[in-house]
């Protein structure tokens, strides 16, 4: 085959992918939304309280942002899916006209970006690299490889890189092959790159990382796609020698000596709550995001430090979705040495498919992205958005945390007691998702179990909730559509996702 006949083959199956990406757009969309009516709060609402500036871009540039980091001046660096690193000055004005200075170029999607000791930190695909300007001129002319021990030989090959942990470690969450297979080095294992370069196997069974980072805890995570051995997108708690769910990657465990002995099997069509007492490395999902509710293609992360800057929702995670142009909180527990946790609605309205979010020194959330690849809500081809809190206290679910045979629900206004006192108020169903290795999959053993009671506290800021049953292995749905503030407002989102994998003891 020529090279004219590959390109036409090459963009007849590109279009043929894009056509049915389009087509389950189209199907998905009314589902969408309705669900958008139940549990979003609208975007007009949401705009009192939270509303998006639009940060204007130099002409004729392309910056598609997958990583954000704040230098010690207070600039921001932004790294591109283009291989570029631009240094941002004004991100925080009331009226942002920021300046924009390339400082790197000829990188391949950056998707890690860290400032340390005078040099950036770079997670592209290929490797890390070091990236520095050693004669002061403000443009990078020194590029060092700090690892390259990973194989990258597809598109679908991405390389997300966390922020450094207090011993100056970084890790690096490895996409597959195509997102189906390992068929480059280490492709589905999360790497440990040490302060001074060495790099080991950390962990293994990822499919499609999103991003990777930390939690308020300091516990590390990475968000997970859904897709193969994966109903739903995911939050996935990351320890030494875990395993994922995916196991194309088994095969250089042989490579790795650090992680041990191979995982066994997964058994597909099982249930995760229980595969995990067979497959001993297999860690459960902390938080579920049920899919197309809560995000399709979830991406980066970070944690709210703004002492509050940016509303009542200090040290929970901020994540960004791409295909649905949306931003999602999460907060984490551990329970019985296991983590878990709870997501919930923040933000829809944004530009375009969101990569990556970062925190200014300003205490405002900035957002980048893109719409190329894949089908996305947002109609600009790329855009980087501020969202700041207007300062208003908007009334939403703050926290669930779970008790032994309930949650306790905690609110960022008081409840009045009339609505807050009543079990009727409180609407809550279960599901959970079968472990298999097809794509994606339904929520099955759907039930609604009774909430037996209510103690709502005396100044109405949360309430705990007790149910006739309460089960490992569930994602429980939390809905409170008649809850009211005491000033008469209804929830600005009325319904979040707890994810239970332990019961604490009574």
């Amino acid at each position: 085959m020529n090279r004219s006949s590959n390109f036409a083959f090459l963009l007849l199956g590109t279009t043929i992918t894009t056509l049915a990406c389009v087509a389950l757009a189209c199907l998905t969309g009314n589902i969408y939304a309705e669900e958008v009516g139940k549990r979003w709060g609208t975007e007009e609402r949401e705009r009192e309280f939270y509303p998006i500036v639009n940060i204007p871009l130099p002409k004729e540039t392309v910056i598609e942002a997958g990583a954000f980091a704040v230098l010690p001046d207070g600039q921001v660096a932004v790294g591109t899916r283009h291989g570029e690193i631009y240094l941002i000055d004004g991100l925080d004005a009331f009226k942002p006209n920021p300046s924009f200075h390339r400082f790197a170029s000829g990188l391949d999607e950056i998707f890690g970006l860290v400032w340390q000791d005078h040099a950036f930190r770079v997670t592209q695909s290929c490797e890390l690299t070091r990236v520095s300007d050693s004669d002061g001129d403000r443009i990078a002319d020194r590029f060092e490889t700090i690892s390259d021990g990973w194989g990258y030989a597809n598109y679908h090959e991405y390389a997300f890189g966390s922020k450094l942990d207090p011993q100056g470690n970084q890790f690096v969450a490895l996409g597959l092959s195509a997102s189906y297979y390992s068929h480059a080095w280490n492709r589905g294992f999360l790497m440990k790159v040490a302060a001074d370069g060495k790099t080991t196997a950390f962990a293994s069974g990822l499919r499609s990382p999103g991003g990777v980072g930390f939690d308020e805890h300091g516990a590390l995570f990475y968000i997970e796609s859904q897709g193969p051995w994966n109903c739903s997108c995911s939050l996935k708690a990351v320890l030494p020698n875990s395993f994922h769910g995916h196991p194309a990657s088994f095969h250089w465990y042989p490579y790795s000596p650090e992680l041990g002995p191979v995982p066994e099997m997964p058994k597909s069509g099982t249930r995760v709550v229980t595969e995990k007492d067979r497959v001993k490395q297999l860690v459960p999902y902390a938080v579920v995001f049920p899919y197309i509710r809560m995000g399709r293609s979830i991406s980066g992360f970070n944690v709210d430090r703004t002492q509050g800057k940016f509303g009542p929702f200090e040290n929970q995670l901020f994540l960004g979705d791409y295909t649905q142009s949306i931003l999602m909180r999460a907060t984490t527990e551990q329970v019985n040495g296991v983590w878990q946790g709870a997501c919930y609605p923040f933000r829809e309205g944004l530009s375009t498919g969101i990569l990556n979010v970062e925190f200014t020194p300003g205490g405002n959330l900035i957002c980048g992205g893109t719409n190329r690849g894949w089908p996305v809500r947002g109609i600009k081809p790329f855009a980087i958005e501020r969202l700041e809190w207007s300062g208003k206290m908007p009334f939403e679910i703050q926290r669930i945390t779970i008790e032994p045979s309930g949650f306790k629900i905690a609110f960022t206004k008081p409840v009045e007691s009339a609505t807050g006192s009543l079990p009727a108020s409180y609407s809550v169903s279960a599901f959970t998702h079968p472990y298999h290795a097809g794509y994606g999959g339904p929520e099955i053993e759907q039930h609604k179990p009774e909430v037996k009671s209510v103690v709502l506290a005396p100044d109405g800021l949360w309430a705990t909730i007790t149910l006739e049953k309460l089960q490992e292995g569930f994602v429980y749905e939390i809905d409170l559509p008649q809850l009211r503030s005491v000033d008469g407002e209804d929830l600005l989102h009325r319904n979040a996702f707890y994810t239970v994998n332990e019961v604490p003891a009574r």
